[in-house]
């Protein structure tokens, strides 16, 4: 039978691929964007537990590549959405986005099976760059500039990473990934660094920034890679830290409020991803086993349904050149599968009985629960409700059935028909069937999502919320405002404050070449009176240093008079 050789992360086949999408063409082309991924997904089970070799770097033991039940879970379907959404974006999407986008699930793959923090730096940085490559194949001038401040942002991650990393080599002398609590300068670094990737408040802002104004192929990449390596890797080195509890609420109701006030379809999803992270991030917090199998299950349902609501929302900007929910409606006539696609993507989000975010989600709450988290339960209970306003009705209900738009588009195109119904089977298999998903994860697994109290209660939840939804509809209404946080300060306050000083320095270059012109002015009329320039007719007077000087002399007064020139001029 076919191995893997020891060394060869399964991440290198990507890159490969992604060296490859350029030069070929046509259907070689196609070949080799859907069979990477599934070869990919191939080699990441041939990866077993434990740390498969080692290479010595400098006085360092370089693990490459090491194998565990949670990493396999995480590379399965990071190779998984590269696939499916390979194969929903490769008839339309340029072949630099698409190679940025496989660049970029490269380096996801990778970081899933870094077994030491230099390795899981070098990938970690290879997502930050063709993510950002991805951003920019937007192509747009907004692109651009949101492409600038996420690269910007992601830069100062991973300077913050490397220097948490390089004090604990320093420290300690040793390079592995192993668990840690934030108790010294080192340490609180490397959780800073790795939160930036998770979108954590206050540094949240550049997902809702950059991933709208990606092509609506890139924003599915997008959706999927950087926040869940940043939950992996949480898990791996801060399991049952403290502080993430309160991240992980924070960025629940940060999410649901600013996509509650959101208009731009493609924004209610990307502030939807903070929620949804938030309580990944949580449960990393609470640290328990059964906490983290359901942080890892519920990042792997999260990257299937958030992929296939932008898969959704993509296919409605493309036939109908429109992202705004003001400005859609009605689609569902001549869009019934992306509107069904879209219902069930929605529904998992919102942890609806029979669909995969009820068996992952839950086991978040019901840690808590047992951990007698009594107000980390009842905020993510409360939370749960929340998700259901804004992604589980407010997205599909504005884009497909409130008041008719006039619009008709045609449905999807068969390749985009197929990526949204394979997500959207997985959505209802892996809840209908959760131990499929169980039986892979970190842990053992002694729970039962499905009990007569969980739905009844779940289902009581979910449907006070959507009565609440249309009883305060005319509320729901949004307008044409775009939401900022602290990224007001870069977004707004950088360039008000730019404006002013350049305003500020015009003027003073305008007073400088006043000054200037009177100093030149008046040494104009020094030089007339005493070195010597011609008579005028209205005086008869010599000057007074008309006379021979010594060349010393002369030089002297030249240099004091230019050295006094030039330090006016210039303060």
């Amino acid at each position: 039978p076919l191995t893997m050789p020891e060394l060869i992360s399964p991440a290198l086949i990507m890159v490969v691929a992604a060296l490859a999408i350029g030069p070929t063409r046509g259907h070689l082309r196609t070949a080799v964007v859907l069979l990477a991924p599934l070869l990919t997904l191939w080699a990441v089970w041939q990866v077993p537990d434990g740390v498969q070799d080692t290479v010595r770097f400098l006085s360092y033991q370089i693990e490459p590549v090491e194998g565990s039940p949670l990493r396999r879970l995480f590379a399965t379907i990071f190779a998984l959405m590269a696939f499916v959404g390979g194969l929903f974006a490769f008839r339309l999407a340029r072949w630099h986005e698409l190679a940025a986008a496989y660049f970029y699930a490269a380096g996801a793959i990778g970081v899933s099976f870094a077994g030491d923090l230099i390795s899981l730096f070098v990938y970690w940085e290879l997502m930050a760059l063709f993510s950002t490559v991805v951003v920019w194949c937007g192509g747009t001038a907004a692109a651009r500039a949101a492409g600038i401040r996420y690269a910007i942002l992601h830069l100062l991650g991973g300077v913050v990473l490397k220097v948490g990393i390089e004090g604990v080599v320093v420290s300690t002398g040793s390079i592995q990934i192993t668990p840690m609590l934030a108790q010294d300068f080192n340490s609180w670094m490397i959780l800073c660094g790795i939160l930036i990737n998770a979108a954590a408040p206050p540094l949240s802002a550049w997902l809702a920034d950059a991933y709208p104004e990606s092509s609506f192929t890139g924003s599915v990449f997008l959706s999927a890679f950087t926040t869940k390596t940043a939950v992996l890797a949480l898990i791996l080195l801060f399991p049952g830290e403290p502080v993430l509890i309160g991240v992980g609420l924070f960025m629940v109701m940060y999410g649901i409020i600013y996509a509650l006030l959101e208009n731009d379809i493609r924004r209610i999803l990307a502030y939807s991803v903070v929620n949804q992270v938030g309580f990944m991030v949580c449960a990393v917090g609470i640290g328990t086993q059964l906490a983290l199998n359901g942080a890892a299950a519920h990042a792997f349902a999260h990257i299937i349904y958030k992929a296939l609501l932008f898969m959704s929302a993509g296919v409605v900007i493309y036939r109908t050149g429109r992202n705004r929910c003001t400005e859609l409606g009605g689609l569902f006539r001549t869009m019934p599968l992306t509107a069904i696609c879209c219902i069930i993507g929605a529904l998992s989000i919102s942890s609806f009985p029979l669909t995969s975010g009820f068996t992952t989600k839950s086991m978040i709450s019901q840690s808590a629960a047992n951990e007698g988290l009594v107000w980390v339960y009842m905020l993510l209970t409360a939370a749960s409700a929340g998700v259901f306003l804004h992604a589980g009705i407010k997205f599909p209900w504005f884009v497909f059935f409130q008041k008719d738009s006039g619009l008709r588009p045609k449905d999807a195109p068969w390749n985009m028909a197929a990526a949204m119904i394979i997500f959207a089977a997985l959505c209802l298999l892996l809840g209908i069937f959760p131990e499929w998903l169980y039986r892979f994860l970190p842990y053992p697994v002694d729970y039962v999502a499905y009990t007569p109290g969980k739905v009844l209660f779940y289902l009581q939840l979910l449907l006070f919320s959507g009565l609440a939804f249309f009883l305060l509809l005319p509320l729901m209404k949004r307008t044409e405002t775009i939401s900022l946080d602290v990224d007001w300060l870069w977004r707004r306050g950088v360039p008000a404050l730019a404006k002013k000083l350049a305003t500020f320095f015009e003027t003073v270059g305008k007073q400088r070449a006043s000054l200037g012109a009177a100093i030149r002015e008046l040494l104009h009329h020094f030089t007339a009176r005493f070195l010597g320039q011609p008579h005028t007719a209205d005086s008869d007077e010599r000057a007074l240093f008309a006379r021979s000087w010594p060349i010393g002399t002369t030089a002297l007064w030249i240099a004091i008079l230019l050295s006094a020139y030039v330090l006016i001029y210039y303060i």
